[in-house]
């Protein structure tokens, strides 16, 4: 039995379901699909309620913007089943098996298993090519590379788990915001619990414009940088976090701020370019928290 659960802000979900339920009628497991629509705009909520046309199929709209975090705990909490199967709105499976795939360890005692991200070989346009280039760097790993830090990289877009812990580690994320991913993977981590890695991913469709997508990444730091400041992370091998809290430890974190203060501008001209450098984004990304560290 698997509840396939997702959550929609202002994304066109047809393909996507068709091509799901397609997969989980072939599969003739016991299953339902839950969608729901987190305040979209009245024309994709329009154009989205056709899926309910599918069997075991159903689709609701909130009556205003929750957010992500919230919107997954309703979607839990509406799960008639003990396997949790989430996928992003923006997603596409990569393989016709992929159903099968999950239905493949549905009795296994692993607590979480994570399918994995996928971009297209064509580079994009321009404007979005900083958010291509960093998936197919530093997200597009094969599970082989990905099981030996299973809790680095748990991208929530594909991921299948059991709804008691989904209910119990995200409801401890009690705020919005963007980034909320890599304590998801500390919670797993420090409540010791079983993540495995597999080779079945989803492509990433949506991409963000290269501002956009900037702009989510200093979100993801601000995120990451509450979470220290809190004291909310135990345990995680979250490179820019472990990275930081070393660089502060020496005190080197003063030196990163003004490289952030002084280049800023240079990193975000390579950034937004159309041949945006990986090192330079985690150059970025690390002299920006030790700034807003210093700063906030």
């Amino acid at each position: 039995m698997l509840s396939v659960l997702i959550p929609i802000y202002n994304c066109d979900i047809r393909a996507l379901t068709t091509v799901l339920h397609e997969q989980l009628m072939s599969s003739q497991i016991v299953f339902e699909m839950i969608c729901l629509d987190d305040y979209s705009d009245k024309k994709i909520s329009a154009l989205n309620a056709e899926i309910e046309q599918l069997q075991f199929t159903s689709y609701h709209i909130s009556d205003h913007n929750f957010g992500r975090v919230a919107t997954r705990q309703a979607l839990a909490e509406q799960a008639n089943y003990e396997r949790l199967l989430f996928l992003d709105a923006d997603v596409m499976p990569k393989s016709e098996h992929f159903i099968a795939h999950y239905t493949s360890l549905l009795a296994s005692a692993y607590d979480a298993i994570y399918g994995g991200f996928a971009y297209a070989l064509e580079p994009p346009k321009d404007d979005f090519m900083l958010r291509w280039t960093y998936g197919t760097s530093n997200e597009q790993v094969p599970a082989l590379i990905r099981n030996q830090a299973p809790f680095k990289i748990v991208i929530s877009a594909n991921f299948m788990i059991t709804k008691a812990l989904f209910i119990t580690l995200n409801s401890q994320i009690t705020q919005r915001g963007y980034g909320y991913d890599n304590y998801f993977g500390a919670l797993l981590k420090s409540n010791k619990n079983t993540v495995f890695h597999i080779d079945n991913e989803v492509y990433h469709l949506g991409l963000e414009a290269n501002e956009s997508y900037l702009n989510k990444i200093e979100q993801s730091v601000d995120t990451l940088l509450k979470l220290e400041i809190n004291k909310s992370i135990q345990d995680t091998e979250n490179t820019l976090y472990n990275t930081y809290k070393s660089l502060k430890k020496l005190r080197l974190n003063y030196v990163f701020s003004w490289i952030y203060k002084s280049f800023k501008n240079s990193f975000k001209k390579n950034l937004l370019s159309s041949k945006p450098d990986i090192r330079v984004l985690q150059f970025y990304k690390l002299s920006y928290i030790c700034y807003q560290d210093l700063n906030s």
